[in-house]
């Protein structure tokens, strides 16, 4: 894509300056766009253009919203939020399942390159095979909300759009059949899930966020409002005097039952909007606040929702991909900070740390600086034999201003099992070569 961050006043702007694009965008807006900027348009959405005259006004009135009136107000006053976080939640989730290591049939030290992409293969699609029987017919996938500190307080399921493309985005380097089709059902659930001008909520009663629209915008960078940035402006206004991106659109007529001490820049959102967002200058004050926290090894405890330092560098590497030329000049300093992260007992941590490092380090071209035969003996053998991983904490709250009503995790089997599938194809293509 011909990256601009205002692609509608783009269009605009040279539509009034060139005659013969003008006529090309009137009469065939979607693929003169797809031309201009380089992208594919969603098939399912219509463009139309229209030119307003001295004597013709256009009034263009946005879509109706997704909620009823007096469900919105009820979210905007917070008087039935627990009401609306019920809605949230679906069943009751069952107790957490032990992890178990299972025994290989073969010793991974003992095997050629080419059985390790075999045995690697077989447990991806093992892996998507149970991923298949968990994300629903919707393409919602579900994480389970539990309390860390208190497991007696009942764990439930609950499918937010920023489960969902959190996990597909994980998915997207599969080429498997079934991992196409599953992430082709998430594509629908988000964009069903979409709010316009295209933002995402977590919960009904809270405000729209920038990660749950971030990480959704990646996944549908297809979809018109994506393209043409609608939601930009509201999204830019959302910064801190440091130029830092703030996590919760807070805006009038939305809910407002986040608690001040929420209101953060969080260094994943902010790789997360430089990712969708590319190198412009509206991102560089939040890219050098970033470049900062790595030059001087400060990332840890630094984001509010997301605890392990592996997770938050995993964010960086993908920005660093995505919206590259930016953080290019830092591969070698980030290799480093994530090997700093390796334990000679430990390895990275559990299996969704080891997987998230996995790829963060193949992002940066540095898998090479890791036992690749240790790292995929660790995640085959920590699969279950249903094909699934097991259910680790992924994010959550963790500042404990609540007490023990404040440890809130989320985590479950589908969301690990992402992961592992994703560094997998890493490890393998790594293997390969």
């Amino acid at each position: 894509m011909n990256k601009t961050i205002n692609a509608a006043r783009f269009l605009i702007t040279k539509a009034m300056e060139d005659s013969a694009f003008h006529a090309r965008l009137v009469a065939d807006p979607k693929r003169t766009i797809e031309q201009e900027l380089g992208v594919t348009l969603a098939d399912y959405h219509a463009i139309h253009v229209h030119e307003m005259t001295s004597g013709v006004t256009h009034l263009v009135l946005p879509p109706p919203g997704k909620r009823s009136e007096e469900e919105r107000q009820a979210a905007i006053t917070g008087q039935t939020s627990l009401a609306f976080l019920k809605k949230t939640m679906h069943d009751p989730a069952p107790p957490l399942r032990p992890a178990a290591q299972r025994q290989l049939t073969a010793p991974v030290s003992a095997m050629s390159a080419a059985e390790l992409v075999g045995a690697g293969r077989e447990s991806i699609r093992r892996g998507l095979g149970f991923l298949e029987s968990v994300v629903d017919e919707n393409g919602a996938w579900h994480c389970i909300r539990f309390n860390i500190a208190d497991p007696d307080i009942p764990r439930h399921y609950e499918k937010p759009a920023f489960v969902s493309a959190f996990c597909a985005l994980a998915l997207e380097s599969c080429q498997e059949v079934s991992a196409k089709s599953i992430y082709a059902r998430t594509l629908n659930y988000i964009v069903e899930t979409m709010e316009y001008p295209g933002l995402w909520r977590y919960y009904r009663h809270l405000p729209q966020d920038l990660d749950s629209t971030t990480l959704c915008s990646l996944l549908i960078g297809s979809h018109p409002w994506i393209v043409l940035g609608r939601s930009i402006p509201q999204i830019l206004a959302n910064r801190d005097e440091n130029g830092r991106f703030m996590t919760w659109l807070l805006t009038e007529n939305e809910p407002d039952v986040v608690a001040r001490f929420r209101i953060e820049a969080d260094p994943v959102v902010n790789a997360n909007i430089i990712a969708w967002l590319g190198d412009c200058p509206e991102t560089r004050p939040a890219q050098r606040w970033l470049e900062t926290l790595i030059r001087e090894d400060k990332l840890h405890g630094t984001s509010k929702w997301y605890p392990d330092t592996v997770t938050i560098y995993y964010s960086i590497a993908r920005a660093m991909v995505r919206a590259a030329p930016v953080f290019d000049h830092l591969r070698a300093e980030l290799a480093v900070r994530i090997l700093e992260l390796w334990d000679e007992i430990e390895g990275f941590g559990n299996v969704l740390l080891t997987a998230q490092a996995i790829s963060a380090l193949s992002d940066i071209d540095s898998l090479d600086r890791v036992d690749t035969k240790a790292q995929f003996e660790k995640l085959l053998t920590w699969q279950n034999e249903d094909g699934s991983w097991p259910e680790l904490l992924a994010f959550g709250d963790q500042s404990l201003k609540w007490g023990v009503f404040g440890q809130i995790g989320h985590a479950s089997e589908s969301m690990t099992t992402a992961f592992c599938i994703e560094a997998l194809e890493r490890l393998s293509r790594a293997t390969a070569v």
